[in-house]
């Protein structure tokens, strides 16, 4: 009988995630993503997985890893990014904290460095133990999900394709098959400046802002909240950044607002671009002197939209996932309603992939000043995921029902 835990010590894991750490990842690095790639291909080299890099852009790198099967059965990506955000404003040091309290600290150790680990872990103590599963077990560590999402959408261009995936968000022993999708646009006010001592011939792109503001919190939040998915929670929009003016004695002749607009089945972004342009259009016909132009931000753009991700509670992978932590855990897992958008949607979406979020760690300690992630998150998890790949790619069950949740 194959127990997963038998194949890897669980400092092995926690090793894995302190070195992914280490290795800087976020925006202001050179190539961001290039040297943990590259560590990740010599490792899972290193221990007999099949290896791939793919550049996408600016020699940053997409690396995958395969454990190859029979080919007579289901194949299974489990998915992961591999950037960071920065480390801004830390307790801790960021790249080299200690382990302590049973949790392993660092930007990226939730989200998602540590998932990666897991991931990782699995396949090669799969190879380990000689493991073949029906289908190839694919991991895909990819570039910018926390900014445009290149890696993924490189990957689904690239022509890579399973019969189901697991993208590894921290999910909590929770796992989703449907979250929002996510849009950013820029509401961009065009004024005339002038010398705030004389105004009369001018016309404050702040105030023109201020006003859309107003009246998109006044008319458009209530319809916005109105909508509402079971799998997915409301429509929200947020106003996250405000740009403009050239001084304090200057009438501002140019103002933009940033949005962060998240979105449901029923709605598309050319819908909630409309509901926008028409807010726009209304106030400018009330002021002639308003002149404002909305666009999707440039930090957003890709060739792909960032739609929602529903995947149905009928899918075979769904009911794997759910057996897996299931096992695990001892109790019926929950669904996670309302969380973060992520590349499982593009991977749904656009690759017709069926996919399911579920990860290790918590998602509220993402991001954070002191990011963290449990020691036994991580070893829980990597049997998880194996049991995930038993109840999915794997004909005979051979996994060890004695295997049980780590407290400690």
């Amino acid at each position: 009988m194959f127990n997963v835990k038998d194949y890897f010590h669980r400092d092995e894991v926690v090793e894995l995630t302190q070195k992914l750490i280490s290795i800087p990842s976020h925006k202001d690095i050179p190539h961001q993503e290039k040297e943990v790639a590259e560590f990740i291909y010599d490792y899972c080299g290193s221990h007999g997985l099949e290896v791939q890099l793919q550049e996408v852009v600016d020699q940053r790198k997409n690396v995958l890893a395969f454990l190859r099967g029979s080919g007579v059965g289901n194949s299974l990506m489990l998915n992961g990014h591999t950037d960071t955000i920065t480390p801004y404003r830390m307790t801790i040091d960021p790249f080299h904290e200690c382990v302590r309290d049973g949790y392993v600290w660092g930007r990226g150790a939730a989200d998602m460095k540590g998932g990666l680990a897991c991931m990782i872990t699995t396949m090669v103590a799969m190879k380990r133990a000689g493991i073949v599963p029906d289908g190839d077990i694919v991991f895909a560590g990819v570039i910018g999900e926390e900014g445009k999402s290149e890696g993924t959408e490189h990957l689904i261009h690239s022509g890579i394709r399973t019969s189901a995936a697991i993208v590894g968000e921290p999910s909590n022993y929770e796992y989703a098959v449907g979250h929002r999708g996510l849009e950013w646009f820029d509401v961009v006010f065009t004024g005339i400046a002038s010398h705030s001592g004389s105004p009369e011939n001018s016309v404050n792109a702040i105030e023109k802002a201020a006003e859309f503001i107003y009246r998109a919190k006044r008319e458009l939040y209530p319809k916005i909240r109105q909508r509402e998915d079971e799998f997915m929670g409301v429509s929200l929009m947020n106003v996250g950044i405000i740009e403009g003016g050239l001084g304090q004695s200057t009438v501002a002749d140019q103002c933009t607002v940033k949005i962060d607009r998240r979105y449901i089945p029923g709605e598309t972004v050319e819908s909630v671009l409309q509901e926008y342009q028409d807010l726009l259009n209304s106030m400018k016909e009330e002021d002639p002197a308003m002149k404002a132009t909305i666009i999707k931000s440039a930090e957003n753009v890709t060739a792909l939209n960032h739609p929602p991700l529903i995947t149905p509670m009928s899918e075979p992978i769904v009911h794997a996932v759910r057996k897996a932590l299931s096992e695990v855990i001892k109790r019926d897992p929950k669904i996670t309603r309302g969380r973060g958008w992520t590349d499982a949607a593009l991977l749904s979406v656009y690759g017709k992939i069926p996919t399911v979020v579920v990860g290790p760690g918590d998602i509220r300690l993402s991001h954070t000043e002191a990011e963290r992630i449990a020691i036994r998150d991580l070893v829980n998890t990597v049997d998880v995921y194996a049991r995930i790949i038993d109840n999915f790619c794997i004909k005979d069950k051979i996994m060890d029902e004695n295997s049980t949740l780590i407290m400690d």
